[in-house]
C-alpha cells in the first residue's frame, strides 16, 4: 500500500513500531504533551491528530482512531499496510457489565465479542474469534502489576450501535443480561474491528480500557475524573510499548 494514504499524510519513518490509539484526537494531543519527549505532529488529516515522540528512550506514536469499527479499522489498516506499524493499542473507555468490575478499573480485552458484520469483509466460512496479541497482553498485565493498577482480563463486547431505534437509549442497555451471563466484562465499540484488522495483516493488537461507566448501577465518572483515571491506563500502555522493544 502506497503512502501517504487518503487519511494519513505521513511517511513510514514518522511512526514508531507501536501506536497508541485513543478515540479522541484531543486525548492523543494530551498524551503527546504530557508523556512523550520531543513529540511532533505527524498527521492531522481531518483533525485526527497523530504524534510521535519517545517514552523512556523508545520511539512511540499516538494517533486518534475516532469512534466505532469502521473508523478504527480504516486507520489500523493504513498503519499496518502502508506505514509498517507492528503493534496497535486501543486505549479508551468502557462500560462495566459485571458487579466486580468497578469504576476506574482497567479491562484488558483478551477477546472481543461483537454484533458487527465487519468480519464478512474477509469472506470466512464460519465465525472468527477476534483475540488480542498474547505478547502484548502479557506485557500489559506485567505493566498493570508493576504500577499497582486494578485490572481484569477477559472478553469485552464490541457494539456496532450506540443508540437504539426504539427509545434512543444506549443499545447496550438491552444487551447486558445476555452478555453478562457469559462473563463478558465490559462494552465498548472498537476492539473487535481492530483485532480482525490485525489478524488479516498478521500484526499485533490489544485493547486496554478504563471503566468510565458502571452499566449495572448507573455510576459514571465526571470529565475531570476521567482525565485523572485515564492517566493510569496511559501509563500502562506506554510501559507496554517500552516492554515490546525489549
Amino acid at each position: 500500500m502506497k503512502y501517504p494514504t487518503p487519511h494519513i499524510n505521513a511517511a513510514p519513518e514518522d511512526f514508531g513500531q507501536t501506536v497508541l490509539m485513543p478515540g479522541d484526537p484531543l486525548r492523543s494531543k494530551y498524551i503527546a504533551e504530557n508523556f512523550l519527549e520531543n513529540a511532533r505532529l505527524v498527521n492531522n488529516v481531518r483533525g485526527v491528530q497523530g504524534y510521535t515522540g519517545t517514552y523512556k528512550g523508545v520511539k512511540v506514536s499516538v494517533m486518534a482512531s475516532g469512534m466505532g469499527i469502521p473508523s478504527i479499522s480504516l486507520y489500523a489498516h493504513e498503519l499496518y499496510h502502508a506505514f509498517g506499524v507492528q503493534n496497535i493499542m486501543r486505549i479508551g473507555s468502557a462500560g462495566s457489565m459485571q458487579e466486580a468490575i468497578k469504576l476506574r478499573d482497567i479491562v484488558i480485552a483478551q477477546g472481543a465479542c461483537t454484533d458487527s458484520n465487519f468480519e464478512k469483509n474477509f469472506h470466512l466460512t464460519g465465525k472468527f474469534a477476534p483475540i488480542a496479541s498474547f505478547e502484548m497482553l502479557r506485557k500489559a498485565v506485567d505493566a498493570c502489576e508493576a504500577l499497582g493498577a486494578a485490572y481484569h482480563v477477559g472478553n469485552v463486547f464490541t457494539s456496532d450501535i450506540f443508540y437504539n431505534d426504539e427509545d434512543g437509549l444506549p443499545e447496550i442497555m438491552k444487551m447486558v443480561p445476555a452478555w453478562q451471563k457469559m462473563g463478558v466484562m465490559a462494552a465498548e465499540m472498537e476492539a473487535a474491528g481492530l483485532y480482525l484488522t490485525a489478524a488479516r495483516a498478521q500484526k499485533n493488537a490489544l485493547c486496554i480500557c478504563t471503566i468510565s461507566d458502571q452499566i449495572l448501577t448507573g455510576e459514571h465518572l465526571t470529565s475531570e475524573e476521567r482525565q485523572t483515571s485515564f492517566r493510569e491506563m496511559m501509563q500502562v500502555a506506554l510501559e507496554t510499548a517500552v516492554k515490546l522493544e525489549k
